[in-house]
């Protein structure tokens, strides 16, 4: 990587959830499908109609791209709405609310964006999820800035130096299409037999 590539907005989310796994996909070039990722390809795929409608009092806007000079990002918004002359974005996933904060940083980082490209500050956001039917608001807060500004700076360094974060096994492992790849288990015994020897 040098100074001029952009981060996809995807890394973010993927760093947060598990930088091994963003390490894996982005920096190594893997992906292996399962249910929870085709489900995810699905719904996006009927998400991603490009155009823009006015529904009463909102203008919606699907599958644009969105960037940022600032902070070198780049990703396709799921869908960004404007209201009485306020954007913000919504991202679309596929199960209900988690326990992480991977997905609220996913749409800090399409707001830092949107804020540079229209000028406008941009205050709130929303994931709509799927399985409940219910879009989750969520707040730009500073704390949430300052918290997805690290996660870039932390995705920056690793795309630029290419370091595979250690594989660390977790509750977030379990519906995680890449497990058999980096099967976490197996490096903690390896490395406890390497430490008793």
């Amino acid at each position: 990587m040098n100074e001029i590539d952009y981060v996809p907005i995807a890394a973010l989310n993927q760093y947060s959830y598990c930088p091994h796994r963003c390490w894996r996909m982005f920096c190594a070039g893997e992906f292996i499908d399962n249910q929870y990722t085709i489900e995810g390809t699905s719904l996006h795929d009927r998400v991603h109609t490009t155009g823009d409608i006015n529904r009463e009092d909102t203008w919606q806007i699907r599958a644009i791209w969105l960037k940022s000079d600032k902070y070198k990002l780049i990703g396709k918004s799921d869908l960004i709405e404007s209201e009485n002359g306020e954007f913000y974005p919504i991202e679309y996933k596929r199960g209900r609310k988690g326990e992480w904060d991977n997905d609220e940083l996913q749409v800090c980082a399409q707001a830092l964006c949107l804020e540079e490209m229209t000028g406008q500050v941009i205050n709130i956001g929303y994931v709509y999820y799927a399985h409940s039917h219910q879009r989750q608001r969520i707040d730009i807060s500073e704390e949430l800035r300052q918290n997805a500004i690290a996660t870039i700076e932390a995705v920056q360094t690793l795309l630029f130096t290419g370091a595979m974060p250690k594989a660390t096994k977790s509750k977030r492992c379990e519906g995680c299409s890449l497990y058999s790849q980096c099967l976490p288990q197996a490096t903690e015994k390896v490395g406890r037999y390497q430490e008793s020897n």
